[in-house]
């Protein structure tokens, strides 16, 4: 079983610059863009909804002000990336997907929320689907991770239909947490 490096990767932190991965993707149903200041409104919304609340924690986000300095603080970041996830008729965000470069990590770990009235519908993999597509065509990074509560069973059975699997149990950011990995050199299989 491979085990994660829990080293520092100050490679990635060193600064490189965040246009290494596309910013802009279209599936059928959905539209996926790089996170800005104009997201703002949704962000707070999405960060105080009770599942984000409850599986990710609060961020203290609970004014307009708030948002924009969360925001800019993950475009400041070269280790994150965030793409809101919109429907073609509907112009604000429904959800968001992460892609987040953690020091405790050797690879960087995908991550997923949307509001309470879009989930279970298929979004948030179909989201998640095109961004590991394209993460697989460029071949940049041999495997990914992703971080889960144990109650949170919603995103465990999203993590494993995209294909990630159990590694083990961990202590993560003072929580008790399991930790999934996915071989990035295998397809996608539904």
């Amino acid at each position: 079983m491979h085990r994660p490096n829990l080293q520092r990767n100050t490679a990635y932190l060193s600064g490189k610059p965040k246009n290494l991965i596309q910013t802009n993707f279209k599936t059928q149903r959905l539209a996926l863009a790089a996170l800005t200041l104009d997201d703002a409104a949704f962000i707070r919304q999405l960060l105080n909804t009770p599942g984000w609340l409850e599986f990710i924690g609060d961020r203290n986000v609970s004014s307009e002000a708030e948002a924009y300095a969360y925001i800019n603080k993950i475009n400041e970041n070269p280790a994150v990336n965030y793409w809101t996830v919109c429907l073609p008729d509907i112009p604000a965000p429904i959800g968001v997907i992460s892609l987040i470069q953690r020091d405790y990590l050797d690879s960087p770990d995908l991550g997923f929320a949307f509001l309470p009235e879009f989930g279970g519908k298929g979004y948030a993999f179909e989201a998640a689907s095109i961004i590991l597509d394209h993460l697989r065509v460029q071949a940049r990074y041999p495997r990914l991770y992703a971080i889960a509560l144990p109650e949170n069973t919603a995103s465990i059975r999203l993590l494993v239909k995209l294909g990630f699997h159990f590694e083990r149990p961990d202590r993560f950011e003072q929580q008790e947490k399991l930790l999934y990995s996915l071989d990035m050199s295998k397809p996608l299989t539904e």
